[in-house]
């Protein structure tokens, strides 16, 4: 994590080469974020290059560099829910379903299983389990990126652990492959 400190005060102060290495190495996760919210690959495009422009322009209202990969994800999921709201508003084709680059972060076969089951959770629970389980975030980053208090967190990673254990019992007799993701 110092390392990360090192390189969003490096980034603070102009240089844009700490900044690119920054965000490639937040890449994969928050495409994988962005993702499970908008689920398209051209909106997950968009929300990423949005969410790189905003930071990039204010950076320098980070108060706390140790909180930069949280004070991102909000501001990818503000991103998200934008893209969300408009896409709302318009009156769209039906989408092909097609296999495109967002699948390959999960290639292996062993891992769709599970990563099909949280997809067809509720928004607000399938966020959640995706900071808590995919990102690696606590239960209070989560609360303060998503503005919510711990108990709801917790309440809402119960619930979606009781539909994913509901899921895996009526779909695969209770054997569902969550290894390594």
């Amino acid at each position: 994590m110092q390392n990360m400190e090192q390189e969003v005060n490096l980034a603070r102060q102009g240089d844009r080469e700490a900044f690119i290495r920054l965000f490639r190495k937040l890449e994969p996760e928050l495409y994988s974020l962005a993702r499970t919210i908008v689920r398209r690959d051209e909106d997950c495009a968009d929300a990423l290059q949005e969410t790189t422009l905003k930071v990039y322009q204010s950076l320098h209202t980070l108060r706390k560099p140790q909180y930069f990969k949280t004070w991102v994800i909000r501001i990818l999921i503000n991103e998200c829910n934008q893209l969300l709201r408009n896409r709302s508003r318009t009156v769209a084709m039906p989408d092909v379903p097609e296999r495109g680059t967002g699948d390959r972060y999960y290639e292996n076969s062993s891992k769709l299983d599970l990563i099909e089951a949280v997809n067809q959770l509720d928004e607000s629970l399938r966020i959640v389990v995706h900071l808590f389980y995919f990102q690696d975030l606590s239960v209070k980053q989560i609360a303060d990126v998503l503005d919510i208090s711990g108990g709801s967190v917790r309440a809402r990673l119960h619930r979606a652990r009781g539909i994913l254990a509901e899921t895996v019992k009526s779909t695969r007799g209770g054997k569902l492959a969550y290894d390594n993701i």
